[in-house]
Order: C-alpha cells, then structure tokens, then sequence
C-alpha cells in the first residue's frame, strides 16, 4: 500500500506513525547526531553510486535519467542484499525512507518508495 511507505528529510521531526526509519543516503546527514536520527536502520547499499550521484548533481531537469539509472542500480549484484533487506522492512512494517536531501520528490528516496511500491 502507497501509503505505507513514504519518505521525507531526516531532519524533520520523528513521528510515532513513521513505522521503521530507514536512512537510504550513501553519506552520512551533516550536523545530524546518530543519537537524534531514530533510525531503525542505514541501508547505505541501496543509495546511488558516487558517479550517479555526481552526474545528477541535483538538477531535477535530469531526474527521469537519475531515476532510469537507479533502477538498473539496484538490480546488480552489489545491491542485492540490501535491497532484499528493504524489501522485507516493507513488507512487514510501515516504512519510512529518510534522506538529507532537500529535494526530496527528486531524490532515491521518492525512486526507491515509488519502485517499492509498485513491487508488492
């Protein structure tokens, strides 16, 4: 269900309907205590590559690209355990997807709720 999973900035404000908190960046928030993130879980294995990364930069004009490559990123061989990870956060628990990101609509994390979504 859409609604189960969703995702926003890890620094917003922790909340008791957020289910299982998942950081899905590569690098860890900058300024952000462990201690004040609540995670349940850092899957950093289901974030882009550095190179995807850096050729997206961002620019949401690219987005569709980004996405297009995330995608094909997670079928590899090195995303395949923390992906099957995820998979199994979502089946069983309400699951939120946390990024630094400040454009979240354009970021892994609204690629990664989406593809979820659309696997159940």
């Amino acid at each position: 269900m859409a609604e189960q999973i969703t995702y926003r900035r890890v620094y917003e404000e922790t909340a008791s309907k957020d289910g299982k908190r998942v950081l899905v960046d590569w690098i860890w928030p900058r300024g952000m205590r462990k201690e004040n993130a609540h995670l349940n879980q850092w899957l950093r294995d289901v974030a882009p590559s550095s190179e995807l990364r850096k050729w997206y930069s961002h620019e949401p004009s690219r987005f569709t690209e980004f996405r297009r490559r995330c995608l094909a990123e997670l079928r590899d061989a090195g995303h395949r355990q923390a992906v099957e990870l995820l998979r199994d956060l979502a089946a069983h628990d309400k699951l939120m997807l946390l990024t630094a990101t400040k454009d979240v609509d354009h970021s892994q994390a609204a690629v990664l709720a989406e593809w979820l979504t659309k696997k159940r």
